[in-house]
């Protein structure tokens, strides 16, 4: 922000020159400008109430907890032998579990009101025209985290979890501990929920014209090979399985977004020398 030197007493502006009070663009809203401590300070208020939501959906999720470790953990008895179950071993493990499983349903019930915190957190250093793409970004953030997390429940995790259960043989039996069951689930619906944000981020760039297909398709090998990486890493299985069920997915994903930044970057493109 300029400092703007005062008038002396004995000098008036020109009549037609007025003080340069704002120097900012006019398209941009007059609160855009923060200095640092105000952004850690607008940082910490999203965090707290991100917080509080994830709290109050941990409360409301704790009612319904014994229906989500059916939800969870029945699919995965399925798999296993007959008359296998899974264990615990540590008596503050099955408490301690159920809070977890609690926390990650209050996550997803929240979803809408922490991407609306995210939102509020990078929007004062938008344009007034941006800043109406707030709506459909809360809303299709939190659709595709949703996506995500029933993607990896119904499609990824039941690939991973049928490769180790596949190892039992008559000399082998798999006794496997809730925790690092729930641990391997809760990785891959956290990773794909992340990993699910990318046509709304490629979007939102698209319309911000930040990115373009043109870029994306350039880049597609490179794009390839993130993916790849970061499948590598996020997946809990060293054989593979869980690299391909996670990163074939999002290369698709990636196709569909250079197919949204097609539609809603080029057009607008186009259209900005008529509007002008």
């Amino acid at each position: 922000m300029a400092l703007v030197p005062f008038p002396s007493k004995g000098t008036k502006p020109a009549l037609d020159q007025e003080p340069d009070w704002d120097d900012q663009d006019p398209e941009s809203d007059e609160g855009g400008k923060m200095s640092f401590l105000d952004h850690l300070d607008e940082l910490r208020r999203r965090i707290i109430y991100s917080v509080v939501a994830v709290l109050i959906g941990l409360g409301l999720a704790l009612f319904f907890v014994d229906r989500l470790f059916e939800f969870i953990f029945l699919p995965m008895q399925a798999m296993l032998p007959a008359g296998q179950t899974l264990i615990y071993t540590d008596p503050s493990e099955a408490f301690f579990l159920q809070i977890k499983i609690a926390l990650m349903a209050g996550l997803i019930v929240a979803s809408p009101v922490v991407f609306s915190q995210v939102w509020l957190f990078i929007a004062p250093g938008l344009y007034s025209h941006e800043k109406k793409l707030a709506i459909p970004f809360i809303v299709m953030s939190s659709a595709f985290f949703v996506a995500g997390a029933a993607f990896s429940h119904y499609m990824v995790f039941p690939i991973v979890w049928k490769f180790f259960v596949g190892f039992t043989n008559k000399y082998l039996t798999f006794t496997p501990r809730v925790e690092p069951a729930f641990s391997m689930y809760l990785r891959l619906v956290l990773a794909l929920g992340i990993t699910f944000q990318l046509p709304t981020v490629v979007l939102f760039l698209a319309r911000m014209g930040m990115i373009t297909p043109r870029f994306m398709i350039k880049n597609f090998k490179y794009a390839v090979m993130i993916i790849v990486l970061a499948s590598a890493v996020l997946s809990p299985d060293g054989g593979g399985v869980g690299m391909l069920a996670m990163g074939g997915p999002v290369i698709v994903l990636y196709v569909f977004s250079i197919g949204l930044a097609w539609v809603f970057g080029k057009k607008r493109q186009k259209l900005a020398p008529e509007e002008a």
